[in-house]
């Protein structure tokens, strides 16, 4: 189910209300089978893949946290190959088989005998969402190992903790130690929480409806055919991309987190202004967060982090960051992006070892220079994150690299199209900048700003049910 459609409207106000109706036993029982329906609109029998992966890690950490020695690490592998390996058959099978395919072929001349996946399962696509619920499970398992978190006994509070409906599709990647006692309480209908949540998700409905797919309009238009375009126009959908990725994912992690708070969970942030961020480090401090944290804590780290060598931690970055690409799709424009990011840390680290005096500035100049720098270099990966393909990002980059000024701005879609998006953008940019958090606790801003950012949404609106971009990953 989609976020932005009236079917999810209905979904939400049935599911709320009958959620406060309900005592502790019949909540967990309602949101479990809520998000079982949820899921399974998009194709009802990939919910058997959760459930098998739901019921390996249950035991799994049942038996981590009464085991000893090193047969808690073979418990811990098992449970993690289990979940990489629907990940990998899914996502990656063929990557890696066209990729074998191309090799064999180029030095061998030899056919690869390995069936493709569609050879093997005509009617299989990607499970919606199985990168964010494979990794919430993973950090579950680890937790218990690791002996930060207890087993949980309860098998449906298990299951509610992997496929809470919010964030089941899209994330925010939670942790144990966050979620799963707040499925074990009861939480009483709060008015200023039902406020704050019935607002967020408001604002990341308009985020995602009003901005994020209009934007897609004019994105779509360059990247369906950017030899036909001119550097300008190329450039103009590069710059679009940024924040139509932006406003398309931040806007349904906004409705989770609403979604969430209505019923009294505090689910953990995912985005903070990250394109108010001065270098490429902040920026991953402010995207994504539950992911970039993720890979921080259950990867990075236990590589070594900073603590090894100088050398060997620069591998360790940008091992993490190739891997992160991958993690989004199985192309390698995906591990370019992500590749990138890692050089951009890497070079900055080096920078400030032996040029220190180029860090960041205090005054507003250096500041402002830096963050266009940033935003820059954010800009030009998103190229390759949105591109087909290799030649086709790399087609974009020439676009952008050889414009002149001189340019006619020759484009396939409307210049009131094009003003009516970058108002929208500013509309964004400044609530965000000045107004991040808004505090509901006076009812007349609630009644103010909610009423005000849903006719928005509906009076400006694309209604076209487009899916929100990660959920592909």
């Amino acid at each position: 189910m989609v976020f932005n459609t009236l079917h999810f409207i209905y979904f939400f106000i049935i599911i709320t209300l009958s959620y406060f109706c309900l005592g502790w036993n019949g909540r967990w029982r309602l949101l479990l089978f809520g998000s079982c329906f949820f899921y399974m609109v998009f194709k009802p029998e990939y919910i058997l893949i959760l459930f098998t992966t739901i019921i390996v890690d249950y035991f799994a950490g049942i038996w981590i946290e009464n085991a000893k020695g090193k047969n808690r690490k073979y418990l811990l592998i098992i449970s993690l190959i289990s979940n990489i390996g629907f990940l990998a058959f899914f996502k990656y099978y063929d990557f890696f088989n066209n990729n074998l395919s191309s090799v064999l072929w180029r030095l061998f001349t030899i056919e690869n005998p390995i069936p493709r996946f569609n050879q093997l399962f005509e009617d299989l696509i990607l499970p919606i969402g199985l990168s964010f619920h494979t990794f919430q499970a993973m950090s579950y398992t680890i937790e218990v190992y690791r002996g930060n978190q207890k087993a949980e006994k309860h098998f449906g509070i298990y299951s509610l903790y992997v496929m809470f409906y919010p964030q089941l599709v899209a994330g925010p990647i939670e942790r144990p130690q966050n979620v799963l006692p707040q499925f074990h309480k009861f939480h009483a209908f709060d008015w200023e929480k039902v406020k704050s949540g019935l607002v967020m998700m408001a604002w990341g409905m308009f985020k995602k409806v009003v901005i994020a797919d209009r934007l897609a309009v004019v994105v779509d238009a360059v990247y369906q055919n950017p030899a036909q375009q001119t550097g300008v126009t190329v450039l103009v959908g590069a710059f679009f991309y940024c924040f139509q990725i932006y406003c398309d994912f931040s806007g349904y992690s906004e409705i989770a987190l609403g979604a969430a708070r209505v019923m009294g969970f505090e689910l953990m942030e995912n985005f903070k202004t990250p394109y108010f961020a001065l270098s490429i480090s902040e920026f991953w401090r402010r995207w994504h967060i539950s992911l970039s944290t993720w890979f921080r804590d259950y990867l990075y780290i236990p590589l070594g982090g900073n603590r090894v060598g100088e050398w060997q931690s620069y591998f360790n970055q940008f091992f993490v960051f190739m891997v992160s690409g991958l993690w989004h799709g199985a192309k390698w424009t995906f591990v370019v992006w992500g590749t990138l990011h890692g050089l951009y840390l890497i070079l900055a680290r080096i920078r400030n070892k032996f040029f220190p005096q180029f860090s960041l500035p205090n005054n507003s100049f250096g500041k402002a220079i830096n963050l266009i720098f940033t935003f820059v270099l954010v800009m030009l990966t998103w190229v390759f994150f949105r591109a087909v393909d290799l030649k086709q990002a790399i087609l974009v980059l020439k676009k952008i690299a050889t414009f002149s000024f001189a340019d006619k701005l020759y484009t396939p879609f409307s210049r009131n199209e094009m003003i009516l998006c970058i108002i929208v953008i500013l509309i964004m940019l400044i609530k965000e900048k000045y107004f991040f958090y808004i505090k509901t606790e006076k009812n007349i801003t609630f009644w103010v700003l909610f009423p005000t950012f849903t006719f928005l949404t509906y009076l400006l609106g694309v209604f076209n049910s487009n899916q929100f971009i990660y959920f592909q990953f």
